[in-house]
């Protein structure tokens, strides 16, 4: 086992090392900072982008709350509850440093936004490998998971590149949904997991489009703004797995269950018996 854990890190180092080779630096755009709606409200910047991500620090809090609370989303691990816990201060964060940077958008202020970001990603990593792969390792990958997030975004800050914080963004994008479907969870519910995934594509579109939306809506919202919304959609599904799930009485992964169930339904769509009607010729007599 300790040699497949070596390997499964050297490949990824290797793979790392390679893409930085072979790919050109990303610098950031200054274009990023210029989002469509910049309107103010109440004497706030940009208010929309800014207090949409009030959502953040409400689900947050109480994520952060229920895993404390006479255990209520029942952790049975103690590397479950610092993963979850670190998770949720990084969702609460979220709010804190993505408002301060909406107020005056420049790069400096762009540090605090994906920091937190950077922190709620790596966390979610470390989960998936404590419930699904090794609660020790998992456990022991909190840490280390968390400094190649800020590694990532103090190279960038340094040396103007985006490609390590693209990769610690975009890598559990689809590592997570990919685990989430292969590999047999501890815990029933976890097509959360796919939901959360789901709303997470959907900001990322949003935050692309974010001046169509804008003009389509006729300039009363815009893609950045909603952006934020569904983001936040991202730990309230996790949040209510938390609430609703149970330990597994069968560890089977999701790609199983679905195999079972489209068997089953090809089998009852097999069975079906064919119902045959006979008709019988009934004489008609003329009227006289």
């Amino acid at each position: 086992m300790k040699k497949r854990t070596a390997l499964a890190w050297g490949v990824a180092i290797v793979c790392f090392v390679v893409l930085m080779l072979v790919t050109p630096a990303i610098p950031q755009s200054q274009e990023y900072h210029d989002f469509a709606d910049n309107r103010e409200f109440f004497g706030i910047p940009n208010t929309l982008n800014v207090i949409s991500n009030f959502p953040f620090l409400i689900v947050g809090l109480i994520g952060l709350v229920l895993c404390y609370y006479k255990n209520y989303f029942k952790l049975s691990l103690q590397g479950e509850l610092c993963g979850w816990t670190v998770f949720f201060i990084g969702v609460a964060a979220v709010a804190v440093g993505s408002s301060y940077y909406h107020l005056k958008p420049n790069d400096a202020r762009l540090v605090w936004d994906r920091l937190p970001m950077t922190v709620a990603f790596t966390s979610i990593i470390a989960i998936f490998i404590i419930e699904r792969v090794d609660a020790r390792k998992g456990t022991y990958s909190i840490i280390p998971l968390l400094l190649v997030g800020v590694v990532s975004i103090v190279y960038w800050r340094f040396f103007d590149d985006l490609r390590p914080y693209a990769a610690v963004q975009f890598v559990p994008c689809i590592a997570i949904p990919v685990m989430a479907i292969l590999l047999p969870p501890m815990y029933t519910h976890s097509t959360y997991w796919l939901w959360a995934a789901g709303f997470y594509l959907l900001a990322k579109i949003e935050e692309a489009a974010d001046k169509p939306i804008y003009n389509l809506t006729h300039h009363i919202v815009s893609g950045h703004t909603l952006k934020h919304l569904c983001a936040a959609m991202v730990p309230v599904f996790l949040t209510l797995m938390l609430a609703k799930r149970e330990v597994a009485e069968e560890r089977v992964s999701l790609l199983k269950m679905w195999r079972i169930s489209w068997t089953k339904v090809k089998e009852n769509g097999d069975n079906v018996e064919n119902i045959s009607c006979t008709y019988s010729v009934v004489p008609v007599e003329e009227s006289r």
